[in-house]
């Protein structure tokens, strides 16, 4: 079966008042996984004790701080804090650390700026080995949410992480952001999918709930499974309902 992670960031979230009953809400609605972005503004205590009460996994948090790697003089800084973002994620039990590259930097070429991406990502890994936790890279759409971000190409995102050339580090394939940018999954995948270590899903117009837009999710994620992705799908969609239900009718529509 497939296996679902709510981002509580958004799912749950006029619900629950703080992310440890966010967490018990995923639990309650049948989800088997929870996923959140910064672990600093959280109170790690409080989920810790919320994810050993329910039995939830936690799927992946973002890997902090998050700085453009774009920019070599941030290499060191974003390094540090990648080993304590590694403790952090042990300590939950989440197997994916999520890194943004950072926007699109005026005063460095296209060039320089990939040079020091796949830099950082590559002293990352040697962080990451042996951890039990792996890096995805995340391209991003920069029509509607991120204008002016550096990686909004899957294939180039896939393309520096083959020049990395370390099993440590990935990319997060999210299904919106790449058909936002009219990428067809089945293209720009082929080949890599092991390369895959997250994906998320949300439709379009709206990033709302899948099913409320024209992507045909359940379609790109039946070709992603059979062509060998095993991982968890993290439903990270701004909900236009508050009813639990809601949630339980998205993962069944995208189990099949």
């Amino acid at each position: 079966m497939r296996q679902f992670s709510a981002c509580i960031e958004w799912l749950f979230a006029r619900e629950g008042d703080d992310f440890a009953d966010r967490i018990r809400l995923a639990h309650a609605a049948g989800l088997s996984a929870v996923e959140f972005w910064r672990w600093t503004d959280k109170d790690l205590e409080a989920i810790a004790s919320a994810v050993t009460e329910t039995g939830i996994a936690v799927a992946g948090i973002v890997a902090e701080p998050m700085i453009a790697l774009t920019n070599p003089a941030n290499k060191d800084a974003w390094l540090a804090g990648l080993e304590k973002s590694v403790k952090v994620a042990q300590r939950l039990g989440a197997p994916v650390l999520i890194a943004q590259a950072g926007d699109d930097l005026p005063e460095f070429s296209r060039a320089e700026q990939r040079a020091a991406l796949i830099s950082a990502l590559r002293a990352g890994a040697d962080i990451l080995k042996g951890s039990g936790v792996r890096l995805g890279l995340e391209p991003l759409n920069t029509l509607v949410d991120h204008a002016g971000y550096y990686l909004s190409s899957t294939t180039e995102g896939l393309d520096i992480v083959d020049e990395v050339g370390r099993p440590e580090i990935g990319i997060v394939y999210d299904i919106y952001h790449s058909a936002v940018m009219g990428e067809r999954t089945e293209e720009v995948v082929k080949g890599r999918v092991d390369r895959i270590v997250h994906i998320h899903v949300a439709d379009h117009p709206g990033r709302n709930d899948p099913g409320s837009g024209e992507i045909d999710l359940a379609s790109r994620l039946n070709w992603l499974f059979a062509h060998g992705y095993d991982g968890r799908v993290g439903l990270e969609y701004r909900p236009k309902s508050e009813d639990p239900e809601a949630v339980r009718a998205v993962v069944k529509r995208l189990s099949a």
